[in-house]
């Protein structure tokens, strides 16, 4: 777990966020300018930007300017850290429910 720590935290703390999620949602069907990720946001965009430099900070996102554009795109590989956390919990948890289940289908014989 511990070798997680710090990565997962960051990108937890990240997606603890409406915007954010939303943000990393949209990413997630391509590459899109900052202006264009800031026209569902709510907000002005010295806000949404704060939301961005999150994202970009925890390694979510990377961001490239072209002239007066600033293009944002997803980091796939940051979201295996996600990935690889939930899979050690997934059989942990998948291994408990298995005991349980044998536990209930086929209880123990009386002493």
């Amino acid at each position: 777990m511990a070798k997680y720590s710090a990565a997962l935290d960051d990108v937890f703390g990240a997606l603890s966020d409406p915007t954010r999620r939303a943000v990393v949602g949209v990413l997630g069907r391509g590459p899109a300018s900052v202006s264009d990720l800031a026209e569902s946001a709510a907000m002005t965009l010295p806000s949404f930007m704060k939301h961005v430099r999150t994202l970009e900070r925890c390694g979510l996102i990377r961001t490239a300017k072209s002239g007066r554009v600033r293009t944002c795109t997803l980091n796939r590989k940051r979201l295996r850290v996600v990935d690889s956390w939930l899979a050690e919990q997934r059989a942990v948890w998948e291994a408990r429910t298995d005991r349980l289940e044998q536990f209930v289908t086929d209880p123990p014989e009386p002493s």
